[in-house]
């Protein structure tokens, strides 16, 4: 008889929390493609997002003496998650200020061969997740921070409403502006 992935869960977080490293790399190995598919959701772009999920899960192991084992693990992950993101954001911004102040720097376009039919289709696919994850990223932290936790961590409503600490019902309002805002920026080709 195997164990549920809950229990699994737990028993991981706690060898773990207990300095067991086994534990925390198997809990890694167990959350990282999809800590990895919110963070690059959240900010837009993949080398940040994947130092971010290495920032995520540093914080973790060296926060695990902090941690509640009545509580979900990835809760708790996803919580560090979110905040190694909102800081992300804060320094992005301050950069791109600090950028503004000095120089704009123009960019040519690179001439390239004409793809073929099927490279075209695959360049087409890649440049409308781009445009998706440019969308999903500009969004107001309101709104994104919910759709996000639903739609790709896989969390219920109400377990987003407890991480946000708010009521589900302002979660689902929440994305379904979300959802609006997307339809129309993507709809009018912004990004």
């Amino acid at each position: 008889m195997t164990e549920a992935p809950e229990d699994l869960e737990r028993a991981l977080a706690g060898a773990a929390k207990d300095g067991d490293r086994v534990a925390f790399e198997a809990l890694v190995r167990r959350y990282k493609t999809a800590l990895y598919r919110f963070v690059r959701r959240y900010v837009g772009d993949a080398d940040d997002a994947y130092d971010i999920v290495q920032e995520a899960f540093v914080s973790a192991w060296l926060a695990f003496k902090r941690f509640d084992p009545a509580q979900s693990f990835s809760t708790w992950l996803w919580a560090i998650a979110l905040n190694k993101c909102r800081d992300y954001g804060r320094r992005r911004a301050v950069r791109r200020r600090i950028l503004q102040l000095f120089a704009a720097q123009t960019v040519r376009p690179i001439e390239r061969e004409a793809p073929d039919a099927e490279r075209a289709a695959d360049q087409q696919e890649i440049r409308r997740l781009y445009r998706l994850d440019q969308a999903i990223a500009q969004l107001p932290r309101l709104y994104k921070e919910p759709l996000l936790l639903t739609t790709v961590s896989g969390l219920t409503q109400q377990e987003a409403a407890r991480q946000l600490k708010t009521t589900t019902k302002a979660i689902e309002m929440r994305i379904r502006r979300a959802k609006r805002r997307l339809v129309e920026v993507l709809s009018r080709g912004e990004t």
